[in-house]
């Protein structure tokens, strides 16, 4: 019966909904038993997740749970080695009519980031974290949203992402203006990254 839970839960991406397990023939008593044995755990109320090696990762939670959610902030600095910090939560962009309560989970600790419906779409990229594909904001994108809430970012934080953009082999200015005059932060840009570019 292992075997057969473990291949149901990754045709699923190792997540299910409580409508996905009965489908499957796994009724209330049958999910109980599960959960009691340790097979299963509930990630958030009508979510369930298979317990393996592979649990250790974040992802798979994430991405089934937010599959609207875009690494952004300290996650996608993080992401791109901009960072020596490890993140405290994980900082996901959503669009900004977003249901709130569907944040409130215990673990992993998600912190949304409201946007726009005009700016949430702009420098979306695909990314492998764990061996999972995420959606991640790309560098220009990223640099951006740093400039736009620097009040907000540690100070150190800050100067290493920028020292280590512009020392990016794979980053592109020209995109980085673009983005910068659609998000409004051209200014900053030419302060802060003007005399490196």
């Amino acid at each position: 019966m292992n075997k057969e839970l473990k291949k149901l839960f990754e045709a699923y991406g190792n997540i299910m909904r409580t409508s996905e397990l009965r489908e499957a023939g796994y009724y209330y008593k049958k999910i109980q038993k599960l959960l009691d044995s340790g097979q299963i755990e509930q990630v958030r109320r009508g979510y369930y997740q298979y317990v393996s090696d592979s649990t250790f990762s974040d992802i798979p939670v994430i991405t089934r749970l937010f599959p609207d959610g875009v690494l952004c902030m300290e996650s996608a600095l993080d992401y791109y080695g901009y960072t020596d910090r490890n993140p405290s939560a994980w900082h996901l962009a959503v669009e900004s009519n977003s249901t709130r309560t569907r944040f409130y989970i215990e673990y992993p600790i998600i912190k949304p980031h409201f946007i726009k419906e005009d700016r949430y779409p702009l420098g979306i990229d695909k990314g492998k974290i764990d061996g999972f594909e995420v959606k991640v904001y790309d560098r220009e994108r990223t640099i951006c949203d740093l400039l736009l809430h620097r009040n907000k970012i540690d100070g150190e934080v800050f100067n290493t992402a920028i020292q280590r953009y512009i020392r990016d082999p794979e980053k592109m200015e020209a995109r980085l203006m673009r983005y910068a005059k659609q998000l409004h932060v051209e200014k900053k840009v030419r302060e802060v990254l003007g005399v490196w570019l």
